[in-house]
């Protein structure tokens, strides 16, 4: 008898010690919502990189969609890998990946790297595939830079700025040098904004503010460029200038946007798109076969997908166990903001060609796995808010 009564008191206590580590467990804290707006995101860039590509290489119209597909696979795996990882050991570990920074960017600088289209920042992999360090390092540069503000949280003074703008400007410069100005901008903005975060006076922003923006007019101006990438740059302002050079990209861009009107000419079907008159359609305007093909309606869909992304990142500033995990956050919405704000702005034309990829929709391998890492960084913290 009292081997039969103590079969159900086991099994009891077998059911409570494993729901004990299913409410023990970070995955019951998983923002769903995030995770799902990235892949639908994501899914979306898949079927326009197909769109603007199926005709592109004669006999294979999936080859640029199948290595995309292989790009966001991998990027959902490390995603899951970050995630796995409890994200304060990240912050332990800042001295570290800052050292990986450095030597990433200077290894492209080097005979290792091999350039393209003005740029040298690849590296050549084997099947033809390219690693760009530049994207990797917004991630690495959020993570040392935070780290560095949360060990002398409310004790910012002079000096202490100094050191964590230093931090930044070595490997911004390191990405000035090869030129890539778009990159730049973002990472400067990353530690702006986690600056202003950190506890950055007023007077001290404006100083930041000024030297980012003398900076910019130096690179323009004074020959880090060259005058192909100047004309890109400024052409926004001199929309009526000549059309089969500096102009030609955003002249093509906002007409492909214009014909989708409200519904967009339909999947497969937009002229601009399929007739391959936007130039770099399947990486930097990859919102112009959105805006084509699916209209204004497609647009705001996108766009809308991008909003719960940056709400669910800003939701998880605020609600973090830690002020590195705040840090973080606020770095990564700083680049989101900005990423999703210049590449749309600049297929409209109300904005300067940088070059920027839109995020997990622009096809390209290292863009696209960064993006899912710092996804997986995101969710890593709200995970642990309560840890």
């Amino acid at each position: 008898m009292a081997t039969i009564s103590s079969a159900p008191s086991a099994r009891r206590a077998m059911l409570s010690d494993r729901r004990a580590r299913i409410e023990a467990s970070p995955l019951r804290h998983l923002d769903v919502l995030l995770i799902a707006a990235v892949i639908g995101t994501a899914g979306l860039g898949l079927l326009m990189v197909y769109s603007a590509t199926r005709n592109t290489v004669r006999g294979d119209p999936l080859h640029y969609v199948r290595r995309q597909g292989v790009f966001v696979f991998v990027g959902v795996l490390l995603m899951a890998a970050v995630m796995a990882v409890d994200y304060r050991k990240l912050r332990d570990l800042s001295v570290l990946v800052y050292g990986g920074l450095i030597f990433g960017l200077l290894a492209v600088l080097s005979p290792v790297g091999s350039r393209s289209k003005g740029t040298q920042g690849w590296f050549q992999l084997p099947g033809g595939f390219q690693l760009q360090p530049s994207e990797f390092a917004k991630f690495a540069l959020v993570i040392a830079v935070a780290g560095y503000c949360y060990q002398h949280r409310g004790d910012l003074d002079a000096w202490r700025l100094t050191v964590a703008v230093s931090l930044a400007v070595v490997p911004i410069g390191l990405v000035m040098l090869q030129p890539d100005l778009g990159s730049a901008m973002v990472m400067a903005l990353i530690v702006i904004a986690i600056l202003a975060v950190a506890g950055l006076r007023g007077r001290q922003m404006i100083v930041l503010l000024a030297l980012a923006a003398t900076g910019i007019f130096a690179v323009v101006n004074l020959g880090v460029l060259k005058q192909y990438q100047v004309d890109r740059l400024t052409s926004f302002l001199n929309q009526g200038g000549d059309k089969k050079r500096a102009t030609y990209n955003v002249d093509q861009s906002k007409t492909a946007v214009a014909n989708g009107q409200l519904t967009g000419r339909g999947l497969f079907h937009g002229t601009q798109t399929q007739l391959g008159f936007v130039p770099e359609q399947r990486t930097d305007f990859i919102f112009t076969v959105v805006g084509e093909e699916l209209g204004f309606l497609g647009g705001a869909t996108l766009l809308a997908l991008f909003a719960i992304i940056v709400w669910r990142t800003w939701r998880t500033a605020r609600l973090a166990g830690d002020f590195f995990g705040t840090l973080v956050c606020v770095g990564f919405l700083a680049m989101f903001t900005f990423q999703i704000f210049e590449n749309v702005g600049m297929t409209m034309g109300i904005m300067p060609i940088t070059g920027l990829p839109l995020p997990f929709m622009s096809y390209g391998g290292s863009s696209v796995i960064a993006y899912f890492a710092c996804i997986g960084l995101i969710a890593s913290i709200h995970m642990r808010r309560f840890a």
